[in-house]
């Protein structure tokens, strides 16, 4: 009997033109177009699994191609071993010897890694019937340790020290699952705070978010100091004093910037200042941090692998810790991030938005609720609205909560329809070119 096996993996650059209404807009990225490398995972008995890689326009085609490098690892072979243990694959991809060269485990390859990787885990969950923050909550807490590498982590986080802190939180796994289910996830939200919105719309967006439920909501900072006082001061109003404010500089600044420039925006209370500097400056965030307590340091989104965040939590250097589904190299590696916050007790807020970042985090999110730190205090997952409508599983937002996903998969599949009039740059959706300077054929 011959087994199931990948049969092709398919890579589509699909783009959606957000730089034309400034939506994602901030003081590094003032024009993003929000993107994927789409990944279509097939296999000989028509099951399919999809996963994506973010980016914010050009250079997706620079994304897709290290994804078909590295595709060649995945065709051939059985399913049954790949769903079974999705730990060898990453290892197998993030390890090869020539392409880890140009990382490595980090930038484009490690990202390409992750973006099978998690294509692998929805095809499991799909094959399992359940959503992957299920399919994860009921592993054991060995298999859940056999699917982290800890090589560069056990000076910090051992295997011993990952298995008690699952291990702890077994015993209320069912109530915390009955508790998911039916009052959801925290949220917070940045749709009022792109840098690129009028002073009306962001006041509008604000209120609109309080009155939906949210108790944190996110600005963007950093392009203008004056400008960044007259919206806080808009915000502030808007929001009342009970409501969370908290600001995102998008690494604009360095580190003695950071600290002035955010001792100006004290008066608004900001909750957290989000990467403050540098992503690689972990030195550099410990210092920010140190300055400006008691205003908290969040980081994250584009912290490229497992050991830096070991090194920002050994350090003292960051107070939230931001877990990105596409950024490093895929549920694998994410699992090892959770692990190590639960070990220095510093909470997560996942980084989302963009194409599919809010369907995809969610999982990861809920697993650590369920099955690891058993916490939601202080916790959110971000989310902003936008391009839901092109995913066949999109998130499901309640009262400022996300609603646990019932559907089989990680969210990831994205539309047919969608994809056709989307792909890039053949898509209907790019007949007539881009309209703003900046954006992704300018």
């Amino acid at each position: 009997m011959v087994s199931e096996r990948i049969s092709s993996v398919e890579t589509i650059d699909v783009r959606f033109p957000t730089s034309r209404h400034r939506d994602g807009s901030d003081a590094m990225n003032p024009f993003p177009d929000y993107s994927a490398a789409y990944v279509i995972l097939r296999t000989s008995a028509g099951a399919e699994g999809h996963g994506l890689v973010f980016t914010v326009g050009r250079g997706t085609d620079i994304q897709v191609a290290a994804v078909q490098a590295l595709a060649p690892m995945v065709i051939g072979q059985s399913v049954d071993d790949l769903v079974a243990d999705p730990a060898a694959l990453a290892r197998r991809l993030v390890g090869d010897s020539q392409i880890r060269w140009l990382g490595p485990e980090k930038g484009v390859v490690h990202m390409a890694a992750g973006g099978l990787v998690n294509a692998v885990w929805d095809l499991a969950a799909r094959r399992a019937g359940k959503p992957l923050w299920k399919l994860l909550a009921d592993l054991t807490p060995e298999q859940v340790v056999a699917q982290v590498d800890f090589r560069y982590l056990r000076d910090a986080l051992t295997e011993d020290e990952a298995l008690a802190l699952l291990r702890a939180a077994e015993g209320g796994r069912a109530e915390r699952e009955r508790q998911l289910r039916a009052e959801g996830y925290p949220a917070y939200t940045t749709t009022p705070g792109w840098l690129g919105y009028d002073d009306e719309k962001l006041a509008r967006l604000c209120r609109e978010a309080v009155e939906a439920g949210y108790e944190l909501i996110k600005l963007k900072v950093g392009g203008n100091l004056a400008d960044d006082v007259r919206r806080l001061g808009i915000a502030r109003q808007a929001v009342g004093p009970d409501i969370r404010l908290a600001v995102d500089a998008n690494q604009i600044w360095g580190v003695p910037e950071a600290i002035s420039w955010m001792r100006e925006l004290a008066a608004f209370d900001p909750y957290w200042i989000e990467e403050p500097t540098s992503p690689d400056d972990v030195l550099g965030h410990a210092a920010v941090r140190k300055a400006l307590a008691p205003v908290k340091v969040a980081t994250g989104e584009h912290v490229h692998n497992a050991v830096m965040f070991k090194q920002l939590l050994q350090a003292d250097a960051v107070d939230v810790v931001q877990i990105d589904a596409c950024r490093v190299a895929g549920v694998n590696e994410n699992l090892a991030i959770l692990l190590l916050a639960a070990k220095f007790g510093v909470p997560v807020c996942p980084h989302a938005g963009g194409v599919g970042l809010c369907e995809l985090v969610q999982h990861l999110a809920m697993f650590d609720f369920v099955a690891l730190s058993g916490s939601i205090e202080d916790r959110a997952i971000e989310y902003v609205d936008h391009l839901h409508e092109h995913f066949t599983d999109p998130v499901r937002i309640s009262g400022g909560r996300y609603l646990a996903p019932t559907a089989a998969g990680m969210s990831a599949e994205i539309r047919s329809a969608s994809l056709t009039e989307y792909r890039y740059p053949d898509g209907p959706a790019w007949s007539d070119g881009p309209v703003m300077a900046g954006s992704s054929t300018a």
